[in-house]
């Protein structure tokens, strides 16, 4: 039984890879070649559900007979399993060297996207691959220089989502996820030790998808080449990778008709054939970088083992060094004329914009950390102190149709409307107190003392009050933080934008309470911001030109999660609730309630099958939907406010896990045509209609 079921999947995984490259556009004109993030999740690795299938030492004599029975068509008497892989990443390794044994589990494997992530839910313009933002309110944490173009982040792989690897066998997973060509992603991981102290490694990311609507398809292509050396001693790290990014995402400018879920019946056939505003203008996102870190471990070196899953090496002293090169290009192309009036105005060009914005960006980190513990290792103060360069040279071009023109009536060249070069230096430190594994202290501040973004501050502290596993742990926090005014609502130029603003610093003051019970399955976090001097986007009164504002009154933000699951024999039930209230509701426009619904069945088939069937469903309550700007790559609030009826979102799914196979069938918005056609979450821009998703992921230990 489990040959032939293997024999199918692979037979289907050789027939369906091809469609995840799959990428013919809509548009002959139009040629579209990925971010965990961030709003990007965490890796969790605390867990793992593989089998420990792990055979004893074998003899020289003993291994000769294993290859024989093998050749023989008999199993191995050593079979590679997850436990041979052990997985981290750099917030792992901050201030201690930290490895887990690699989940294999099937815990939300089928909502692989990262615009339907159960606790950080997206809004976009239609599918996967095109423009998205939260649909919570999610704060930024950071300081400094930030230019402002966020709408493609989901899909953007960073340094900082790179896991590193220690594997004794060579590790590989292939990866694919399909709703014919509606939707495909497909992912190869591949890594392995060179010797005991090297690791390399690679990740491919592709997404290819047609979308629902025409000028939707998606082109995406992420890549990352990385590795990790550890000395003999346990002294020296090294934490390197080469990223590489490339996001085309197609710009159709919302469908014409307006009423596609209201009308009685619907004009055209299929949602392909509906006409749309643009047909030959798009985005083009690359971010490459090269990040380089390096730390060693100065004086005595403590080991803190935590079974045999999860391990730490604790450092008295540690100094460390990071180097990083980034360069990101932002272009917009717009190779038509503006028929139905999705700009507001143009200023080089009526029917041909060629927008681009170029950042190189060079850090270099230096820290030293200092840690004083008790013999038993249970009480530890530990202080960080560091320093950080960043140097930014942009360029900002724009096509001048005016002065370059030749005589087909295309521009000649870009003008160069901007060329800047600064610095920033940063300092840092952080402080810590540990009392016996019940009380943790920690305070994180950075203050940017010299250049362009001189002023910007994060001060940000937390209180861990832990209890036991029975009952739960409780932290405490509170940051507050200024940040400069990104560049787009300062210093822009473009065809259809320009703005020179002189806004003051963001500031926002924050408080949380988080009561986290892992052995009740039960989380419970409250927080609270007010947010002076809010930067957003608004339009004028029946207007589409998106434009910086500056709201100078406060904003005050509650919002409260709460997380539980319940189970009860093979059944489990996992709830996720949101409730946030603010008093600026028209200008955060943000749903006032979420949840996030689960219940399943798991069950053994077949005698080899881990299995798993349920339903998903998700809701908001109605909020005043923001609008899309087209090349400016922003979400703003329009004016007359509309507000679109809300419904539950549907998905019947079954998953199981075959030996080194995770699959998944799925279908979603099973709902559709229940209570409602179809449903928006941006201002013209409907939302995917139901279809069927199959996913595949393969693991290979040899």
């Amino acid at each position: 039984m489990f040959n032939q079921l293997k024999y199918i999947l692979l037979l289907l995984l050789c027939l369906s890879a091809g469609l995840a490259f799959a990428q013919s556009p809509t548009n002959p004109n139009y040629n579209p070649n990925n971010p965990n993030n961030p709003n990007r999740q965490r890796a969790d690795f605390s867990k793992d559900t593989a089998t420990n299938t792990t055979g004893k030492s074998l003899t020289g004599d003993q291994e000769i007979d294993a290859i024989r029975k093998k050749e023989e068509g008999k199993r191995d008497s050593v079979i590679f399993t997850s436990k041979f892989i052990r997985v981290t990443n750099e917030r792992f390794l901050s201030d201690s060297t930290q490895v887990f044994v690699l989940d294999t589990g099937l815990a939300n494997f089928e909502n692989y996207s990262p615009l339907y992530q159960p606790r950080s839910p997206k809004i976009g313009l239609g599918n996967l691959g095109l423009p998205e933002r939260s649909l919570l309110f999610e704060p930024s944490r950071t300081i400094g220089f930030d230019v402002g173009e966020h709408y493609l982040d989901a899909y953007l792989l960073l340094p900082q989502d790179i896991q590193y690897y220690k594997a004794r066998v060579p590790y590989t997973n292939l990866s694919l996820f399909s709703s014919g060509v509606k939707e495909q992603v497909f992912k190869v991981l591949h890594t392995q030790n060179i010797n005991p102290q090297l690791n390399v490694g690679f990740n491919l990311n592709f997404i290819g998808s047609h979308g629902f609507y025409p000028q939707q398809a998606v082109g995406d292509l992420s890549a990352a080449l990385f590795s990790w050396y550890e000395s003999k001693s346990k002294r020296y790290n090294l934490l390197a990778n080469l990223i590489f990014n490339n996001l085309k995402a197609p710009e159709n400018g919302s469908i014409l008709d307006e009423s596609i879920f209201t009308t009685a019946q619907n004009t055209y056939a299929t949602s392909q054939n509906q006409p749309v505003r643009l047909y030959n203008t798009s985005d083009n996102i690359r971010n490459n970088g090269f990040y380089l870190k390096q730390f060693y471990y100065i004086g005595k070196i403590d080991s803190l083992q935590k079974g045999a899953d999860k391990s730490k090496i604790l450092p008295t002293q540690r100094v460390a060094y990071t180097f990083y090169y980034n360069t990101s290009k932002y272009k917009f192309l717009q190779n038509e004329p503006d028929t139905y009036n999705v700009f507001p105005d143009y200023y080089y060009s009526s029917n041909y914009s060629h927008d681009s914005l170029t950042v190189f960006h060079i850090q270099n980190s230096f820290s030293y950390s200092f840690y004083l513990r008790s013999k038993s290792i249970k009480n530890e103060v530990k202080l960080d102190v560091g320093l950080v360069q960043d140097f930014y040279h942009y360029q900002q071009y724009v096509a001048d149709t005016v002065t370059n023109f030749n005589t087909f009536g295309k521009a000649l060249q870009n003008d160069k409307k901007q060329d800047q070069s600064f610095q920033d230096i940063t300092l840092k430190a952080k402080v810590g107190y540990r009392f016996s594994d019940r009380i943790f202290l920690d305070a994180d501040l950075q203050q940017i003392a010299q250049g362009r973004d001189f002023g910007d501050f994060l001060y940000d502290a937390k209180v861990t009050l832990a209890g036991g596993r029975k009952a739960g742990r409780i932290v405490l926090g509170a940051y507050l933080q200024s940040s400069s005014p990104p560049l787009v609502y300062t210093d822009w130029i473009s065809n259809h934008y320009i703005f020179h603003n002189n806004f003051s610093n963001q500031k926002t003051t924050s408080v949380s309470f988080n009561y986290i019970n892992d052995a009740l399955k039960f989380d419970l976090k409250a927080e609270y911001f007010l947010i002076a001097d809010y930067l957003y986007f608004a339009a004028q009164p029946n207007g589409i030109d998106a434009t910086p504002t500056q709201l100078h009154s406060d904003i005050n933000l509650l919002k409260v999660s709460l997380g539980k699951t319940l189970s009860w024999h093979d059944w489990h039930f996992d709830n996720y609730l949101v409730y946030q209230k603010t008093d600026y509701q028209s200008t955060l426009r943000t749903p006032e309630f979420y949840m996030y619904s689960s219940l399943s069945h798991s069950q053994f088939l077949f005698g080899v099958l881990h299995s798993n069937v349920g339903i998903n469903v998700r809701y908001n309550t109605p909020y005043v939907a923001p609008s899309y700007a087209v090349g400016l790559g922003q979400f703003y609030n329009s004016s007359p406010n509309l507000t679109f009826s809300s419904y539950p979102v549907a998905s019947i799914y079954f998953k199981a896990t075959l030996i080194r196979t995770n699959i998944f069938v799925q279908y979603d918005y099973v709902n559709q045509g229940l209570l409602s056609q179809g449903y928006y979450m941006v201002n013209r821009y409907p939302g995917p209609n139901s279809m069927l998703k199959i996913g595949v992921s393969w693991a290979f230990y040899n």
